[in-house]
């Protein structure tokens, strides 16, 4: 009598690899929770019993991805190493998943999970010697920056939609010359020197903000987020 092959049990882990595997595979907008279960060979309500509905596993998602991020840079770094790895370390790990990012990008992060990542980050500046209202507001700034790069490189111009009737290359090269030198820089091969450029110019300007707030004896002062 022939045996019979040993199903993988019903996991969340099982559960969530198979959901990332779906949507960078068929898109964001395809994913079901039925196409999940067919990828798991098991009923949709097998799925319910460990997440009451698809949100509970987008939120789950996002989760899984900040799993992933390395660990937090080591403190006795210098503190503009520190923020520049943590940048690095956000692009590297959310654009790995392209498909993903694009619900990444735009969710509210306010699972426990994702509040204390965001945290961090915060508490990262502040360390840097800026104070609250200054740190939340690099931190927005350098958000902005990361996720606009995110979505240019996932879905943004280089792999966006063209007009039906694109103007011809000789044409470009005589009416719109800029354009036509700046289109090899949007380019899939120039992301990652691009990104390196603006994002080396994010953090060289955090010098500037940090040279008012120092002691006289040029140690930094506390955030208010010490002061209490």
């Amino acid at each position: 009598m022939p045996s019979r092959k040993k199903r993988t049990p019903l996991s969340r882990e099982r559960i969530e690899l198979a959901a990332l595997d779906l949507i960078e595979a068929g898109g964001l907008q395809a994913f079901s929770i039925r196409k999940l279960a067919a990828e798991l060979h098991c009923e949709a309500m097998s799925i319910y019993h460990y997440f009451p509905s698809k949100g509970h596993i987008m939120d789950a998602l996002v989760d899984h991805v900040i799993d992933e991020f390395p660990p937090f840079p080591d403190p006795s770094l210098p503190w503009k190493e520190r923020v520049s790895q943590i940048g690095r370390d956000w692009r590297r790990t959310t654009t790995r998943r392209p498909n993903l990012f694009l619900f990444v990008a735009t969710h509210r992060m306010n699972t426990p999970k994702a509040l204390a990542y965001l945290d961090a980050v915060i508490a990262l500046f502040g360390d840097g010697g800026l104070d609250e209202e200054t740190a939340i507001r690099v931190f927005r700034s350098f958000g902005y920056y990361l996720m606009g790069a995110g979505l240019d490189e996932t879905a943004g111009y280089a792999r966006g939609p063209s007009t039906v009737a694109p103007v011809p290359q000789d044409v470009m090269q005589r009416e719109y010359p800029h354009v036509a030198a700046a289109g090899r820089y949007f380019r899939p091969e120039e992301f990652d020197r691009t990104f390196e450029f603006g994002w080396s110019l994010l953090i060289s300007s955090l010098e500037s903000l940090r040279k008012d707030r120092c002691s006289p004896d040029g140690e930094l002062t506390p955030s208010r987020r010490h002061q209490g």
